[in-house]
């Protein structure tokens, strides 16, 4: 069932009508302080147990609605030491004392911003807050999702409320027809580059246009995911044939949908021909810091992580073994592939994926953020070199300080665990 909004008297954007919606407020403009009622409320192993303990200093004995609260332990499971263990068992106690359906454990979770989409859990048109940046990820569904702190999530926890400065948006108009091998990864690094890692601060990326309406919702999660790695608040896609497709059939809730009025004022409005875009390819030590992979071709590498949050769903594993199908990783350099849920695993075994990889001689894992924020099953040391399709390549952000990380997507990822070095899809097939 899709509920349509009622259009008001003054144009407004998408993340406008949302926030609104949420506020019982007929419009909002940029820079107004709303309180809105939330949708879904989440948190991880990280930040779940800081959000607990502020859930108990406001005094509350009971969550506002057990439904409605999702948590994932994700970043250092399956469990790598005591202290993990110790911040696991926090959540599994509150999620059972609560009644809370939606923990999910080893074993049946995933990567949160994966789980929750493939899960049917957010819907479009919600309005989402957790506690990781990059909850900005359900943008891609038509949702506002955007990360907060622990202390405003663990009072969400307890009121269902959450406190918002309207943003304004920037508009980023996408035409044209991407070349092959070239995808949504690609895409928004490259729009990254161009505005910055602070072009879009409190703001919200709103992406639409031709080049938007051909991508899978892979690809469009993908984008919105790191949106946050140009400062935004969120990023947004309205809601379109594939959005609807992707939510039938597994939205457990009725969704809304909302788009930009004709005449809704815009921070800026950029327009992109993407047909031209190549591969790309981020340097150290920015999302921002992008080249053309060509610009890349020949660093040597010690690592490649395919997975994340960012790409490691079944339509990034499919593209990950086209290119390794046949081939074997490079001596010296270690492949490491991470299916982001239970079910893109099972996927990857049913489709010959899994032999792909293991033939290749890559290490699978069970899903894990792990070595996405240097925590576990793929730290660096000093000197060495990953490509990785995460979302960051801050200093130390994959292990030792004076490690480096290159942000790819998987097809360049996968041909980089191939020639040992930094290169386009192509060479393999050359090789």
């Amino acid at each position: 069932m899709i509920h349509m909004p009622i259009r008001t008297s003054r144009p407004m954007t998408m993340a406008e009508k949302i926030l609104a919606a949420h506020a019982g407020l007929p419009e909002v403009v940029p820079g107004q302080l709303i309180e809105c009622d939330v949708d879904l409320v989440l948190a991880n192993d990280v930040t779940g147990p800081l959000a607990i303990r502020a859930f108990d200093r406001v005094g509350a004995d009971r969550v506002f609605d057990p439904d409605r609260i999702v948590l994932v332990p994700d970043h250092y499971t399956p469990n790598k030491d005591i202290k993990s263990a110790e911040q696991a068992k926090v959540m599994r106690g509150f999620a059972h004392a609560q009644g809370i359906p939606h923990y999910y454990e080893v074993g049946r979770m995933g990567i949160e911003h994966a789980l929750l989409p493939e899960q049917g859990i957010v819907v479009s048109g919600d309005l989402v807050i957790g506690a990781d940046s990059h909850t900005c990820t359900y943008g891609a569904l038509g949702a506002f999702a955007t990360g907060m702190g622990s202390t405003d999530v663990g009072v969400a926890f307890a009121t269902g409320k959450a406190w918002f400065k309207v943003p304004e948006s920037i508009r980023f108009d996408i035409e044209g027809t991407l070349a092959p091998g070239v995808g949504g990864k690609d895409l928004i690094l490259h729009l990254i580059g161009m505005i910055g890692v602070d072009g879009a601060l409190y703001q919200a990326m709103e992406f639409r246009g031709s080049t938007i309406g051909s991508l899978s919702m892979e690809s469009r999660l993908t984008i919105c995911n790191m949106a946050i790695e140009a400062g935004a608040k969120t990023g947004l896609i309205a809601c379109d044939e594939v959005t609807r497709g992707y939510l039938q059939g597994r939205a457990e809730r009725p969704w809304r949908e909302y788009r930009s009025d004709e005449g809704a004022s815009y921070a800026r409005i950029i327009e992109v021909d993407a047909s031209g875009i190549e591969p790309q390819v981020a340097f150290p030590h920015l999302p921002s810091n992008t080249h053309p992979v060509s610009e890349a071709h020949g660093i040597d590498i010690d690592q490649v992580v395919i997975g994340s949050c960012t790409n490691g769903r079944i339509e990034d594993m499919r593209a990950a073994a086209e290119v390794l199908r046949g081939h074997e990783v490079a001596s010296g350099v270690r492949c490491i592939v991470i299916p982001a849920t239970q079910q893109v695993f099972s996927d990857c075994i049913e489709e010959g994926l899994m032999q792909v990889f293991l033939d290749a001689g890559c290490a699978v894992s069970t899903p894990t953020c792990g070595p996405c924020l240097g925590g576990h099953m793929g730290c660096l040391a000093a000197g060495e070199r990953a490509v990785a399709t995460t979302n960051r390549n801050f200093v130390g952000r994959m292990g030792d300080p004076a490690s480096e990380v290159y942000l790819a997507s998987p097809q360049v990822a996968a041909a980089s665990a191939v020639c040992g070095h930094i290169a386009a899809p192509s060479d393999v097939k050359e090789a």
